[in-house]
């Protein structure tokens, strides 16, 4: 009766541990989503209250990056409110081809897992700034950005979060949605199509 009852406790154990370390990663992407929010915020306060992607270089800005593999210039021009690139990297990453940076000087696309949003600005709370990079609408990306329309709805796919993922909006927020709830995300912004920089490996 012991072996028994001591079977079925480790039965039990072994299927929570894979649940009990999901959950855990989930929550440390939406602290890492929440630090990284904060920065954004901190920055476009010394930046006349102006995201990085809508100033231009000679302002400190990234205007010039919104296309191709340059995700993680948005990021970069944050170092110093950032703190360190850690939480760039989700920690239910499933590209064995990204990874934590040791220092902003050498940040790539390769150490991102979040994408940026390009059409998000300070008059719209419900705007989407940053999010997991496991979203698809199905369609083909145009110089690494991603186009979503009421036509092209997005969703999920089974990486990192298992059809689930986070998003960070304008209003300092994160929410971790299925993908009904991003599509009802998206929907309660003011931008009829939203554009979005995904962190593409690769020229």
């Amino acid at each position: 009766m012991i072996v028994f009852v001591l079977s079925v406790f480790a039965v039990l154990l072994v299927t929570a541990i894979p649940k009990s370390k999901a959950r855990a990663q989930r929550i440390f992407c939406i602290n890492n989503l929440m630090q990284i929010g904060l920065a954004t915020r901190v920055w476009e306060g010394d930046h006349t209250n102006t995201y990085p992607k809508d100033l231009p270089a000679m302002n400190g800005g990234t205007m010039e990056f919104v296309s191709g593999p340059n995700a993680f210039r948005h990021f970069m021009v944050m170092s110093n409110e950032l703190n360190a690139p850690l939480v760039l990297i989700c920690p239910a990453e499933s590209d064995r081809n990204r990874f934590p940076a040791t220092n902003f000087v050498h940040l790539s696309n390769s150490n991102l897992s979040y994408f940026v949003g390009l059409d998000v600005n300070e008059t719209d709370p419900q705007g989407i700034l940053f999010g997991d990079r496991n979203l698809t609408n199905g369609t083909a990306m145009k110089s690494g950005v991603l186009q979503l329309t009421a036509n092209s709805a997005a969703g999920w796919t089974d990486e990192m979060h298992k059809q689930f993922g986070n998003i960070a909006l304008a209003d300092g927020s994160v929410e971790q949605v299925s993908t009904i709830g991003l599509r009802v995300a998206f929907t309660n912004t003011n931008a009829s199509t939203t554009r979005l920089l995904m962190p593409i490996l690769g020229p």
